[in-house]
């Protein structure tokens, strides 16, 4: 009898307490109330009113309403503001109460933003809290304007910030000085142990003060935090400062800024601990490794490329000659006649102080990062091309040229990198470029704009790096592989439409570098861009090689190299002597992803690739062109020989019309599960011939367990014809198939829909219907679906068939 009584104690305290605390909440309702008794703008009810007044005095009664019993409660939890309904979450879970569906109309109604249909929301309390926690951030909301937003007794920032698992910081840096002020200390401590992803987007040029602020963020945040990824995305002119300072502060590397407070977390004995010799050493190291001979041959034809290119080009005035002994001595003397040519100081006209405009930062970062564009391929590398053409100073001032005005510097200094470091005299001379990569390998990277790190504190790094549409220039790329050599805590990096093209190679080395080093954790690799300087099978052969054990790797190339055209002149050349005669050793590779430019590709080299990934479970090929069906099936007859783990094959947008037997052959593997043939026009050709050998084929194969034939046309007979594969008499076990884009019509599912009934095959797993002719008969279709219900889980839209006149012409 206890529970009953203070189940009946509790209730008679709510409505005591209620009532009392409503009295003068219910006079100001009394005199609307009886001009309008009825209607929309009805008074609340009692019960209502009484809620309202608990939830405007929680800071008495939060205790004793946690106590309330489930029913009492699941009526108050609505009326709560948004920071008692957080902290009740706990209590309303043991009493058996959900508060999904109140953060979901929270969501609804004060952020009025649909989530994306790819995102599953597991916690919506989670998610609103952290939008709530950038906005307020950010100023985008105003928490006065909504009662449920606002309350005196709580910070938003401080009470929705450990709910924050993504920060994402935009345009001029907005927020990050306001989260270093200690007004927000408390807010950034909660931070630093929620935080996992910061990410930044549409980044622009930013002041001194909030670079400064952006400091200590990321120092605490990652230093001092749990940040285990950074994110980069949209970045189309990146300011170098600020790159490099994100980049070194995630490889975990410290160097409070001018003027800027010491970091209260460090401790006094940690403030002037430098790192390590040999970290330093890794970092910044003159060593580098060597290039295979596939990387030496395309530094090698780039190196032709440009002297053919040079020569359409009008003649370059004559420059100063330099030769190594001379610069050898400027470096020894500490090279500060090349750090001020490189770094030149402000005119005599500007103060000492004044900031120059970003143009003039701009041209001198473009010419700094131009010093070091071109790197000495070793002398045994084989074939060498013609060395490029010397320009010769005429003697004393004869033929001397003089440039008056303000770009003179300027032009001085492209001719000093580019022209005069091509002279030779005497043997000693230097060849185009080593000024800036080779006698510079070992001295101070701050003349080629590099940060100095020697002086650096090393802390913790993130594990994840991703870098989409932000275009490397030389100093970036360089102060990237700098970093990645010894960046032995990343284990996935990205980087997407970055501009690399030849600082590949410097991309190359620093992997492997980083391969080279005890406890090298890089596991997953994701390389995209316009442009390659080494064909895309030639750079996943190099990459395999670097890192022997990673295990995704994803690339993709969207348009041919100018080797991957041997028509083009000085293009033509024996595979062997670009990609050298080494084989690949066995690699760690379990999922292969590759997105290949328009051409037709050499099959050998895709095959011994997939000969040295034993491990393979994953392949996807996107775009791939063989020279002739052979070539496909040389492919096909490896993944059979080599790669016997190989649970998935993905092919889109292959032209397959004219490989229906590989294609056979493919669906008679009895280790595969999951087969994709995505808008390869498998019955583009002989469509009545080669559907019932498909479907005898799927029909012997109990292990494939999932078939996608998106935006192949195959349409209502093709559809029937495959029905036959869950016949009585097949053993196939296929449980997931993707019919999307196939130009089918309702009465075509429906008849689809019939066979499999009489066929009595039990559910199946997944249907799905995407983009297909459905809403030509809405009333066919709709009974289609629900007969395939009963068979398999159906997923389906409704999508405008008009659009596809095309499609439908050509299927006529």
């Amino acid at each position: 009898m206890a529970a009953p009584e203070a189940w009946r104690a509790r209730s008679c305290w709510f409505c005591e307490v209620a009532a009392a605390t409503t009295m003068e909440a219910t006079s100001r309702e009394a005199a609307p109330a009886k001009s309008s008794a009825s209607g929309p703008n009805a008074p609340p009810a009692l019960f209502e009113l009484c809620g309202r007044a608990v939830s405007a005095h929680m800071g008495v009664l939060e205790s004793g309403v946690w106590a309330l019993p489930g029913p009492i409660l699941q009526s108050i939890l609505p009326l709560l503001n948004i920071y008692y309904l957080e902290r009740i979450e706990e209590t309303a879970l043991k009493k058996g109460l959900s508060t999904q569906a109140i953060w979901r109309r929270l969501w609804d109604e004060l952020m009025k933003t649909r989530p994306s249909s790819l995102e599953s929301v597991t916690c919506w309390r989670a998610k609103f809290m952290e939008a709530f926690f950038s906005h307020v951030l950010r100023g985008t909301i105003d928490v006065s304007s909504d009662r449920r937003l606002c309350d005196q007794r709580f910070s938003p920032l401080l009470h929705s910030s450990r709910h924050v698992r993504q920060l994402t910081i935009c345009n001029m840096l907005q927020g990050a000085t306001e989260l270093v002020a200690e007004p927000n200390r408390r807010v950034l401590e909660t931070l630093a142990s929620s935080l996992h992803t910061l990410k930044f987007r549409h980044l622009l040029f930013s002041d001194v003060a909030a670079q400064q602020s952006l400091r200590q963020l990321l120092h605490q945040l990652i230093h001092h935090g749990a940040v285990s990824q950074v994110s980069l995305y949209s970045w189309p002119v990146p300011e170098s400062a600020l790159f490099i300072l994100i980049l070194t502060m995630s490889a975990g590397f410290w160097q409070p800024g001018p003027g800027g407070p010491p970091c209260r977390l460090c401790g006094e004995a940690s403030r002037g601990r430098a790192p390590s010799r040999d970290e330093g050493s890794l970092l910044l190291g003159s060593r580098r490794p060597r290039r295979d001979a596939a990387e030496r041959c395309a530094a090698a034809l780039m190196a032709s490329r440009r002297k053919s290119e040079a020569k359409q080009m009008p003649r370059a005035a004559p420059a100063t000659r330099v030769t190594r002994r001379s610069t050898q001595e400027s470096l020894a003397a500490g090279g500060t006649d090349l750090k001020r040519e490189l770094h030149p100081p402000a005119t005599s006209h500007e103060a000492p102080g004044t900031k120059r405009p970003p143009s003039a930062l701009a041209a001198t970062s473009s010419a700094s990062s131009s010093t070091s564009s071109y790197k000495r391929a070793p002398a045994s590398s084989a074939p060498q091309p013609k060395p490029l053409k010397r320009f010769k100073r005429a003697a004393g001032k004869k033929g001397a040229r003089t440039r008056q005005g303000p770009g003179a510097e300027s032009e001085d200094l492209y001719d000093f990198v580019f022209i005069v470091a091509g002279e030779k005299e005497d043997g000693e001379e230097m060849e185009i470029g080593e000024v800036a990569c080779g006698a510079l390998d070992g001295s101070d990277p701050s003349c080629l704009g590099l940060p100095a790190l020697e002086a650096s504190q090393r802390f913790r790094s993130i594990s994840t790096l991703e870098l989409f549409t932000v275009p490397l220039s030389t100093e970036a790329a360089l102060t990237l592989c700098h970093l990645l050599s010894s960046w032995v805590s990343l284990e996935s990096l990205t980087l997407s439409y970055n501009g690399l093209g030849s600082n590949i190679f410097r991309l190359l080395d620093s992997l492997r570098a980083l391969s080279g080093q005890a406890g090298c954790r890089l596991r997953a690799l994701h390389l995209s861009d316009l442009f390659s300087p080494l064909p895309i099978l030639e750079l996943t052969r190099a990459i395999v090689r670097a890192l022997p054990l990673l295990r995704v790797l994803s690339i993709r190339v969207d348009h041919p190299s100018q080797r991957d055209n041997p028509g083009v002149p000085g293009n033509a050349g024996a595979p062997s002597l670009i990609i050298g005669d080494e084989e690949i050793p066995e690699n760690c590779l379990e999922q292969l992803e590759m997105g290949f430019p328009r051409g037709a590709q050499p099959a050998p080299l895709l095959c011994s690739v997939l000969k040295a990934s034993g491990s393979l479970q994953q392949l996807s090929l996107d775009s791939a062109t063989f020279a002739s069906p052979q070539d496909f099936g040389l492919v096909l007859q490896t993944l059979k020989e080599y790669n016997l783990a190989l649970k998935r094959l993905s092919f889109h947008d292959m032209n397959l019309a004219d490989c229906q037997s590989e294609v056979l052959f493919l669906l008679q593997n009895l280790t595969l599960q999951e087969i994709t043939f995505s808008f390869c026009r498998l019955f583009e050709k002989r469509p009545a011939q080669f559907l019932p050998e498909m479907v005898a084929a799927m029909k012997g194969n109990s292990t494939l367990k999932g078939l996608r034939l998106p935006g192949n046309r195959l349409g209502n007979a093709g559809l029937l014809a495959l029905a036959d594969v869950f016949s009585e008499d097949s053993s196939s076990s296929l449980c997931q198939l993707d019919i999307s884009s196939n130009c089918i019509k309702p009465d075509g599912l429906l008849e689809f829909a019939k066979r499999l009934e009489r066929w009595g095959r039990g559910a199946f797993g997944h249907l799905r219907l995407f983009q297909n002719w459905l809403d030509q008969d809405a009333v066919t279709a709709r009974e289609a679906i629900r007969r395939l219900r009963a068979t398999c889980h159906v997923v389906s839209d409704s999508w405008d068939s008009s659009q596809a006149f095309a499609d439908y012409v050509s299927t006529m």
